[in-house]
């Protein structure tokens, strides 16, 4: 039976919370007080998920995780019920439960469009943003025959598909013929045998009767707002809403202990991913800047972005076979050998890292024991960032089949020619995540892998998710905004630093790059004036500002033009306040030469303290 969705407001006033994520390992509860005002984080929980046999009730790991939360804050908010709400004169349960899940291998879509680069990479772009993995597109012109798309749909049974196809008042015959090939496959859902599998259409409102008498009786067919109605413009909030529904409806409430969850909270339960992007989304329009988000995990890579004047481009991407463990041989076999043995300051034979590597991939819960294990995991973070980010870049493009005009600078400018909405130069922020950034023994060397893999450009303040409870907040911030902000700012952030990376190359290193004048807190005036291929920093504490004028030299452009100087005003941090990477850009250049590159990492390892140098200096020696 479907379950009813939940959306009533609420009114009431908010002073406790308790929010949790079902993982696909652990589930994480986090409790939220307002004290003198503000809401802060007060505590965690974490416990294994339980929707796996023998246990198969995803509320049992929920119970442990919140029971470890009373015993850590001294106080009762379990009932026979589950999570107590609201909070009872003695004490007992808190104000609001909410939570999120991508336990059980979380939402799973197939999409298909009638044009791969058009309808289709829209309605990937909406089941994305939705939280959803897509496990495949489906497009009249992606290259297959008819019968191997109907083999494809059969095999896969996702969770759902989203078809669209067609701008209103156009053509109906292609997505009409999806629409029969997906009926000749008569696909059945991943959960819940006997049910219906659903499917979202989104396309063509000329094409509604065709689709309703070949689909209808074989699925549960759901009709919504063309996701591109017009050739020029997408509308992707009707789909992704529906695709919300139907994971409650379909996902959860079949999925195990799922139904009993859903009684225990008010607003409906988000799927992890979605629930990320939502709390990116928040922090872009509270900011008014633009956002990279990244969480790297053990099998999949998450990229999310918010660009455009009014933050109208969020896009996120799941880099499914880029990841530190189980997908960590992808990532080798996608970089190649050679792109992560640069990132490495000693010398190590090809074959020793390929099975250090694979090691790791048959021992996904293994940690670096040693430097040399650190140093050679965070070289392959640096390479599944960058594959994840060139992903990212590749779909978080403007609408194609749109025609454009360019005024004569474009047409000259070869760094514009790609299609992505992606522009490091205006980005304010980059948020990280995962355990290999989150988790780094020291917070510079999270801030050197994002400058490494991202190449940042202009200013850009580097920071990372303290705990992972950006999926809370997510879910927090559709009924409390400014209580997810106040807790993202003041207890999930952790504000490494602002980059400061002038645009260029010089024709050497050593040649003049950028000066940095900044005015500290105390009036104290600090110039630095840094070379070409260089490293520095002015330290800077987390929670103070400064005053920066930063002039470049001929060569570069810190977003004015080349040599011109910008004045702005920067927050500190705990990885070395103000880091300014002169090391160039587009190109950004490793040298070649083995003991010239090596030399040239260890000079950068220095200059932010990135590791223990004298234990570098042993593996350096050893190894020659």
């Amino acid at each position: 039976m479907a379950h009813e969705v939940k959306r009533e407001s609420i009114t009431r006033e908010i002073n406790s919370i308790i929010a949790t994520d079902c993982g696909s390992t652990t589930t994480k509860a986090i409790l939220i007080e307002k004290i003198d005002g503000a809401y802060r984080l007060i505590n965690r929980g974490e416990s294994p998920t339980t929707v796996e046999a023998p246990f198969e009730d995803v509320t049992a790991g929920v119970r442990n995780a919140v029971h470890e939360l009373e015993e850590l804050v001294g106080r009762k908010f379990l009932g026979p019920d589950g999570v107590v709400t609201p909070r009872q004169a003695d004490g007992t349960g808190v104000d609001i439960y909410l939570s999120t899940s991508s336990a059980g291998g979380g939402l799973q879509m197939m999409v298909a469009g009638v044009v791969k680069s058009m309808t289709a990479e829209s309605a990937q772009r909406a089941a994305l943003g939705a939280g959803a993995i897509v496990m495949d597109v489906i497009s009249i012109d992606d290259g297959r025959k008819a019968y191997e798309k109907i083999q494809r749909i059969r095999q896969l049974r996702p969770d759902m598909i989203l078809l669209s196809g067609g701008i209103d008042g156009g053509t109906v015959t292609h997505v009409v013929e999806i629409a029969e090939l997906i009926s000749a496959a008569e696909p059945k859902p991943r959960l819940g045998i006997g049910f219906q599998l659903p499917i979202i259409y989104a396309g063509n409102k000329e094409a509604r009767k065709y689709i309703t008498d070949i689909l209808e009786k074989k699925v549960d067919l759901r009709i919504v707002d063309n996701l591109r109605p017009v050739l020029e413009s997408e509308n992707l909030g009707p789909a992704r809403a529906e695709i919300h529904n139907l994971f409650m409806e379909h996902v959860m409430a079949q999925a195990p202990g799922y139904n009993k969850l859903m009684q225990w909270t008010e607003v409906p339960i988000m799927p992890t991913p979605a629930a990320v992007g939502k709390i990116i989304q928040t922090c872009a329009a509270e900011y008014n800047i633009h956002i990279i988000g990244v969480d790297i995990g053990g099998a999949t890579t998450d990229v999310f972005s918010v660009f455009g004047d009014d933050h109208e481009f969020f896009n996120r991407t799941v880099s499914a076979n880029l990841g530190m463990s189980y997908s960590i041989c992808n990532v080798l076999l996608e970089a190649g050998v050679d792109n992560i043995m640069r990132w490495v300051p000693f010398e190590i034979e090809e074959a020793d890292l390929r099975n250090r590597i694979r090691n790791k991939m048959i021992r996904p819960t293994t940690i670096p024991q040693t430097l040399d294990e650190l140093v050679i995991e965070q070289a392959v973070a640096r390479e599944a960032l960058r594959l994840a980010f060139i992903h990212h870049k590749s779909l978080a493009t403007g609408l194609k089949g749109v025609q454009k005009v360019r005024d004569i600078s474009e047409a000259f400018d070869t760094s514009s020619s790609s299609d992505t909405v992606i522009n490091l130069m205006d980005l304010g922020m980059i948020v990280g995540s995962g355990g290999v950034l989150s988790h780094a023994p020291r917070r510079q060397q999270a801030a050197l892998m994002m400058l490494d893999s991202f190449q940042l450009e202009g200013f850009t303040e580097l920071t990372v998710d303290s705990i992972f409870m950006t999926p809370q907040l997510g879910v927090l911030s559709e009924v409390l905004p400014k209580a997810a902000a106040e807790v993202f700012d003041r207890d999930c952030l952790i504000f490494l630093g602002t980059a400061i990376c002038p645009v260029g190359n010089a024709q050497k290193d050593g040649d003049r790059c950028v000066t940095v004048k900044a005015t500290m807190p105390n009036g104290e005036v600090i110039t630095k004036e840094v070379a070409y291929g260089s490293l520095a920093n002015i330290p800077l504490g987390e929670t103070e500002y400064a005053e920066v004028e930063v002039s470049p030299s001929g060569n570069f452009d810190m977003g004015h033009g080349r040599g011109r100087s910008v004045n702005k005003k920067v927050r500190g941090g705990v990885a070395g306040g103000i880091i300014i990477d002169a090391r160039g850009r587009r190109p950004f250049n490793l040298p070649t030469d083995k003991s010239t590159r090596i030399a040239k990492l260890f000079e950068w390892f220095k200059a932010l303290d990135i590791y223990s140098m004298d234990v570098l200096d042993r593996y350096m020696k050893t190894s020659k």
